[in-house]
Parts: C-alpha cells; structure tokens; sequence
C-alpha cells in the first residue's frame, strides 16, 4: 500500500486548517518585495525592495502576527483573495496548489529542511534591498522575483 498523500495534494485551500494553510508559505519572502504597477497598462514590474518587515536573512516576517498594524496595505492572504492576486511569484505554493501543481522539492514541507528555499535559489535572502535603504523604488525594478527559481545555491 501506498504512502498517505499530503494535505496539499487532498485539500482545496478552503478545507486547509489555519495550521495547514500557514505551513504552505515556503518563506522565500518574494510577495514581500514592494510591486510597482503601471497606471495607464496596469503592466506588473517586480523589485528587489523589502518590505520594512522582512528580514532579508531569515525571510521572515520581524512581527507577523501585528504586521498590518505596522503595514496597514499588507495583504492577508485567503483562498478568496488568492484568485484576484497576480503578483504571487510563480513557485508560491499558494498559487500552486490553486492552479492544481505539486510543490517544488525544495518547498520545506516536501524536503523537511527550512533551509532548502534558501539552498535553491528560491529566496531573497541575499539578493533583497532594505526599504530604508532603497531610495526610488523605479531605481530597484528587476525580474527575479517573478520569475521561476533557478537551481542551486544562493548564500
């Protein structure tokens, strides 16, 4: 007999216990770098700017349980505002398991080792501006963060 399937591959988003759907988030921090939309072509261009939040090393959030009381536009994610975002990256585990795909192997709850996001290439550890320190946001546009990783180590 075979091995159980997890939770992702058996649950909607909606049927995910708040345990299950906070355990989705891989850590690569990539939803956490300021976005910039074009007014006129509502066109997307990504930056290497971090949230104020974002600690750049961990990928983690420095108080995520009281994040929009110091971000107030950060956006809580839920299966129903899931379907109205295009800015998730596309390894993001949430838009991956909506879209009906596997998790990458270097997702932690695939590979059992947090440190594996990083390892791949996944996260922006390494690669992030501080927002205190960025200056013009148009000066900071790149492509990675919505782009799939590349493979291999990135510090």
């Amino acid at each position: 007999m075979g091995a159980e399937l997890p939770f992702w591959k058996t649950k909607t988003l909606t049927a995910m216990t708040r345990s299950e759907w906070e355990s989705l988030c891989d850590g690569c921090g990539r939803c956490c770098l300021h976005k910039l939309r074009d007014e006129d072509t509502e066109a997307l261009a990504w930056t290497e700017v971090a949230c104020r939040l974002l600690d750049t090393t961990s990928c983690q959030c420095r108080d995520y349980a009281n994040r929009r009381d110091h971000v107030p536009d950060c956006v809580k994610l839920t299966p129903k505002r899931l379907a109205r975002i295009d800015w998730l990256p596309p390894s993001c585990a949430y838009r991956l398991v909506a879209e009906g795909k596997d998790l990458p192997d270097w997702h932690p709850l695939v590979s059992g080792d947090p440190s594996t996001v990083h390892s791949s290439g996944a996260s922006v550890r390494g690669r992030a501006v501080s927002e205190r320190a960025a200056g013009d946001l148009e000066d900071h546009v790149v492509d990675w963060p919505g782009e799939w990783p590349s493979e291999g180590p990135k510090g």
